[in-house]
């Protein structure tokens, strides 16, 4: 299905009801699986949990995640710990593209029995499910949050524990500490000093345990960006959202002061507005604790021209597409001009915007929710633009809610 959007004027306000975060409805959801206590409110409606939660119900000896990338990883080690349980977890075929050799080496050293049916080092992965008695693992600190939220979700139900030193300068911060304050919500001790996290085995008690899921940071993203290229006054206000959230990408708050954007909490709502126009023409940015808000960014300069500079990409390389190659193709296709290496983005300032392009997503949800704000300054065409279920099934619907006019 492609969505041609018109160019479009917000309306003056508005208001958005965003669905659950993915990142936190799918930690909560393995730690639900491996303890019964829990129950969960505001779970996301994103095609990702609804896998999750697919796999982690069903009987059948082949799991079936197609592009949830999250569930693959999460789900490689829960399966590890399932004692005489025998799955086979496979997906689409970009998923049979995405490496998933580091955890599970990793895993292995605790003493899974986790062998690769294809590739080596890709799933789909034959996953033999016993006790794992090994307590200490290393990682490269540079490496995917998930594979080490993976290791960390299943550390409390570890004989005895453990012990994960990750080695170099870690990244992703946030979504690490994320899994960690789930754990302690728990009632699991942990200890997260230098570059060694620890977690403590955890019995479950029979006190039942409820979590409300805050709504998508991720998802804000795009009306932070709609925002940004509206008139001065435009206003959005988005439920439900913490102050204190867990979600790395709640940086964005502070990251689109800088694009005229202000954002005030009140009662589990932020309200978005555009004070002013940019007080900038160039923007820099390390994004390596946030970097799923790169193509929005991206894009919100563009439509703003200016000019942008992006480090700490390197793991937007192994997502859904290689984001950084799909980002400068679709931005030169509007008359951009961008350069890119393993972890960084250029984008120079931009004197015009065509008209009519058509954007690829390659079945990357971010890539067409990410381009859709363009329409407050140019027609334009989404590709293939039901690949927003994956995140934010009712993003179109929550577009023209606000003014965007589409068909």
């Amino acid at each position: 299905m492609n969505i041609k959007l018109q160019k479009s004027t917000l309306h003056q306000k508005s208001t958005i009801a965003v669905t659950g975060s993915k990142s936190e409805s799918n930690r909560l959801l393995l730690l639900q699986a491996l303890y019964a206590n829990i129950s969960i409110k505001n779970i996301s409606n994103s095609d990702d949990a609804t896998l999750m939660q697919k796999a982690l119900k069903s009987s059948d000896a082949i799991k079936d995640i197609h592009h949830a990338g999250t569930a693959m990883r999460f789900l490689t080690a829960y399966y590890a710990t399932q004692n005489g349980e025998e799955i086979t977890l496979t997906g689409s075929s970009r998923m049979q593209e995405r490496p998933i050799k580091i955890l599970v080496k990793a895993l292995r050293q605790l003493g899974a029995n986790i062998q690769y049916t294809k590739n080596d080092g890709f799933p789909p992965l034959q996953i033999k499910g016993r006790k794992l008695r090994g307590s200490n693992v290393s990682l490269a600190a540079n490496v995917s949050s998930q594979y080490i939220s993976a290791l960390l979700l299943i550390a409390p139900t570890l004989e005895n524990g453990l012990t994960l030193t990750l080695d170099g300068k870690i990244t992703s911060i946030p979504y690490i500490n994320m899994t960690l304050s789930l754990l302690n919500d728990l009632g699991v001790q942990t200890n997260f000093e230098g570059n060694t996290i620890k977690v403590a085995r955890f019995e479950a008690t029979k006190e039942a345990k409820a979590f409300t899921v805050e709504s998508d940071w991720s998802s804000a993203s795009y009306f932070y960006s709609l925002i940004a290229l509206s008139e001065i006054g435009t206003t959005t206000e988005l439920s439900s959202y913490k102050q204190n959230s867990l979600q790395g990408d709640s940086c964005l708050a502070e990251i689109y002061q800088e694009f005229g954007v202000e954002t005030t909490f009140s009662n589990h709502t932020i309200t978005l507005i555009k004070k002013q126009q940019p007080s900038t023409s160039s923007i820099k940015l390390d994004l390596k604790n946030a970097p799923d808000i790169a193509q929005t960014i991206a894009v919100t300069a563009f439509g703003l021209q200016l000019s942008c500079e992006m480090i700490g990409l390197h793991t937007l390389k192994i997502k859904e597409t290689d984001r950084l190659v799909a980002l400068k193709t679709e931005l030169e296709k509007l008359g951009a001009s961008v350069d890119i290496t393993e972890e960084s983005l250029y984008l120079h300032e931009a004197t015009q915007i065509h008209e009519n392009i058509t954007i690829a997503t390659y079945k990357d949800h971010r890539m067409a929710m990410a381009f859709a704000p363009l329409a407050l300054r140019v027609p334009l065409e989404i590709e293939k633009a039901d690949v927003v279920s994956k995140s934010y099934p009712d993003f179109w619907k929550d577009l023209e809610k606000i003014g965007v006019e589409m068909k």
